[in-house]
């Protein structure tokens, strides 16, 4: 399986017009996908040997990623509903 970056537009295609109007008018919607994006890029240079670092580390970066999808998941569908 090719490494690969996991990009929010690429998590949730769904929800792209919801992305960009979110990114532009709500502050903590838009701090919340930099945190990810950065976090994203991290956990890729690591996986692809850019980074050093240990096992635990990076499964720690990953469980953050996830809660940071997490969050951003539910304001999007909160946007969506209304």
């Amino acid at each position: 399986m090719p490494l690969q970056y996991h990009p929010l537009r690429r998590e949730f295609p769904q929800f792209e017009t919801q992305m960009r109007a979110l990114l532009q008018v709500d502050g903590h919607f838009a701090r919340l996908a930099e945190a990810y994006d950065q976090l994203d890029k991290r956990i890729y240079e690591v996986m692809d040997g850019r980074l050093a670092m240990d096992e635990l580390q990076l499964q720690g970066l990953k469980m953050q990623r996830v809660i940071l999808k997490d969050e951003i998941e539910m304001l999007l569908c909160k946007d969506a509903a209304g």
